[in-house]
C-alpha cells in the first residue's frame, strides 16, 4: 500500500468556473488524488455561483473523484464594487489571504500547501510554512513578493509554467519547470477518422477582452488557394463574439468555409475537436503572458487527439514540448501564414504512446515527488 500525502491547496481562484484556470487547478487536483495525495481545498466564496458543494463541482468539471472543500466566506470589495476593479482585487486578495492564514494555518509548520496565490504563498512563507509558489505569468507584484521570499527562506519552492518564466525570476535554485498537460481520461473513446485539411480554433477568442487575432486569420482564409482546400472552425466563442465574427464570416463571402460555434462541455468538446486535422494557435503579442509564458491546455489536447499544430511564432510556443513539430507562421504575415498552413500537410502526428509526458497523471507524480 503507498503512503498517502496530505496536501492542502489554497488559491483565490472562484469555482465553478469556465476559465481555463479553473479547469487547470481542479484537473490537476484531480489527479494529484488519484496518485495517492489526500487534497484539501480553500478558496473564496466570492462570486454568486461560486460553491463548495463537492457534488456540483463533480458535476461542473465531469470527475469522480473526492476531495475535501472548505468554502471561505469573503467580505471584500472584489466581485462587487463596478469601479477601480484593479484595486480592489488586489486589496482584496491581500485582505482575504492574511485572514485564512492567520485563521486556518498559524504557524503551521507540519502539512504542505500548494498555491498559486502571491499572497497565501507570501504569509505562509513568513512564518516558516512549507509552501510551494505555482507561478504561471509576472507582475509587478509579484516580482516584489517573490523577491521578498527567495534567497531568505528555505521552505519555498516555486513551479513554473515554462522555461521562460523560470528565466525571467533567474532560475530560482528550489524550484522546476512543469508545463500544463492534457486530461487522457477526456479520450477514453476511440475516434480515429478525421477530415482532412480541417483547421479548429478550440476556446474565447478574446483574451482580457482583446481579439486572439482570429480577425486576422479570417481576412486571409479569402485567399483563394486557401479557402478552395481548407476550412476552419472555431468552437468555444461568447454569444458577443459569435455575433461579431458571424457578420465579419458573411462580409467576406466565407460562410461555406468558417463556422463558429459556441461553448460545449470539455467532454464534447474533445470529441468534437478530434475530428479536425490540423489546431490553431493564435493569440495576440501585446500580452506579455501570451507572448512569453503561456502553456495552453489546448495544445496539449490538439496533440493527444492526434492533430498537426499551427501556431503563431511566439518565445512561449516555441518553449511548448514538440514544438519542434509545430508549424509556425509569423504575426500578421500572410505569406508565412500561408507556407506554413500547406507546410501542415507534411506534419506527421505524434503517436499516443510517444505522449506520456504530456498528460496530467505524468504531472501530477512530479508535483508529488517536488513536494514530498
Amino acid at each position: 500500500c503507498e503512503r498517502m500525502n496530505n496536501l492542502k491547496y489554497v488559491t483565490y481562484q472562484s469555482f465553478p468556473a469556465n476559465t481555463a484556470n479553473s479547469i487547470q487547478t481542479i484537473s490537476n487536483i484531480v489527479h494529484l488524488v488519484k496518485n495517492q495525495t489526500s487534497v484539501d481545498l480553500y478558496f473564496p466564496l466570492r462570486e454568486n455561483q461560486s460553491s463548495d458543494n463537492l457534488i456540483e463541482l463533480q458535476k461542473f468539471y465531469n470527475f469522480e473523484d473526492s476531495f475535501n472543500i472548505t468554502g471561505i466566506e469573503h467580505r471584500y470589495p472584489h466581485g462587487r464594487v463596478k469601479y477601480f476593479k484593479k484595486i480592489s482585487y488586489h486589496l482584496s486578495h491581500y485582505l482575504w489571504a492574511k485572514q485564512v492564514v492567520n485563521k486556518y494555518f498559524k504557524n503551521n509548520n507540519n502539512d504542505v500547501f500548494l498555491t498559486r496565490s502571491d499572497w497565501i504563498a507570501y504569509f505562509l512563507a513568513k512564518q516558516g510554512s512549507s509552501v510551494t509558489f505555482e507561478c504561471h505569468q509576472t507582475s509587478k507584484l509579484r516580482n516584489f513578493i517573490i523577491n521578498q521570499i527567495i534567497g531568505k527562506m528555505d521552505n519555498v519552492k516555486f513551479i513554473f509554467l515554462n522555461e521562460n518564466l523560470k528565466s525571467f525570476y533567474n532560475n530560482i535554485d528550489n524550484s522546476i519547470v512543469l508545463h500544463n498537460g492534457v486530461d487522457t481520461n477526456l479520450f477514453k473513446d476511440d475516434h480515429d477518422s478525421k477530415v482532412s485539411n480541417s483547421i479548429v480554433f478550440m476556446g474565447n477568442v478574446t483574451r482580457f477582452d482583446k481579439s486572439r487575432g482570429l480577425d486576422q486569420i479570417l481576412n486571409w482564409f479569402c485567399d483563394e488557394e486557401i479557402k478552395k482546400i481548407f476550412t476552419l472552425d472555431i468552437i468555444g466563442a461568447g454569444q458577443n463574439s459569435i455575433k461579431k465574427l458571424e457578420e465579419k464570416i458573411d462580409r467576406l463571402n466565407l460562410s461555406n468555409v468558417v463556422n463558429i460555434s459556441g461553448r460545449l462541455s470539455r467532454r464534447k468538446a474533445i470529441l468534437s475537436m478530434r475530428k479536425y486535422s490540423i489546431g490553431l494557435l493564435i493569440n495576440s503579442p501585446d500580452n506579455p503572458h501570451s507572448y512569453l509564458y503561456t502553456s495552453p491546455i489546448k495544445y496539449f489536447e490538439y496533440l493527444y487527439g492526434g492533430l498537426k499544430i499551427l501556431a503563431v511564432d511566439f518565445p512561449s510556443h516555441r518553449s511548448l514540448p514538440f514544438s519542434e513539430n509545430i508549424s509556425f507562421f509569423h504575426n500578421g504575415d500572410f505569406k508565412s501564414f500561408k507556407n506554413a498552413l500547406f507546410y501542415c500537410n507534411t506534419i506527421k502526428p505524434i503517436g499516443k504512446e510517444n505522449l506520456n509526458t504530456i498528460t496530467l497523471d505524468y504531472r501530477a507524480k512530479e508535483i508529488i515527488k517536488f513536494l514530498f
